[in-house]
């Protein structure tokens, strides 16, 4: 049996992430702790979203009533992963308040009939927030995690934010009147 192949109770796995502290001692009390800690050591730098969710925010550009729905829906989201960073309840949805009305405000500029600038604020708004709150968080550098996280959202606003605004931009005033 090599170190790769030992049990999830057995011997300390020497091949750790220096900032694991959850493999102190011979035994484990959650397996589950094991899997966990690997996953976090692994992915250390990369806190990009990619979240179809955040298509939604398209929805501003047609009413302003999105923009007070899409906050609350945002905190809610939150509140029920509070657990996880209590601190994004208020740096997330105060992202999204910031993102989404700001898109309902600048919908009429446009480039050739696109709202170009609107679709990019959630990644401007998110990226600088919540990249802060990561930096703040993880003790990662403040410019990474804002370029994963407004990459993130630039690609789901350019792709499937784009793809709704023109699946309802025809319909629109039947749907919000």
């Amino acid at each position: 049996m090599g170190a790769d192949d030992a049990p999830i109770f057995g011997k300390r796995n020497e091949k750790k992430c220096k900032n694991d502290r959850s493999r102190r001692g011979d035994r484990r009390p959650v397996p589950g702790a094991d899997i966990a800690s690997e996953c976090a050591c692994a992915g250390q730098y990369l806190h990009g979203q990619f979240r179809v969710s955040e298509a939604l925010c398209v929805l501003a550009l047609f009413t302003p009533a999105a923009v007070p729905g899409l906050t609350v829906g945002c905190f809610l989201y939150n509140l029920t992963q509070g657990y996880l960073l209590p601190l994004d309840m208020v740096v997330g949805t105060a992202a999204t308040l910031l993102a989404c009305g700001g898109m309902y405000l600048c919908r009429k500029w446009t480039v050739k009939g696109y709202p170009l600038f609107a679709m990019l604020l959630p990644a401007l708004a998110n990226g600088v927030m919540v990249g802060w709150e990561l930096a703040w968080v993880t003790n990662t550098p403040f410019l990474i995690n804002v370029l994963y996280v407004a990459i993130g959202e630039a690609a789901v606003l350019l792709s499937l934010g784009t793809a709704l605004y023109y699946s309802l931009k025809n319909h629109a005033g039947r749907i919000f009147g």
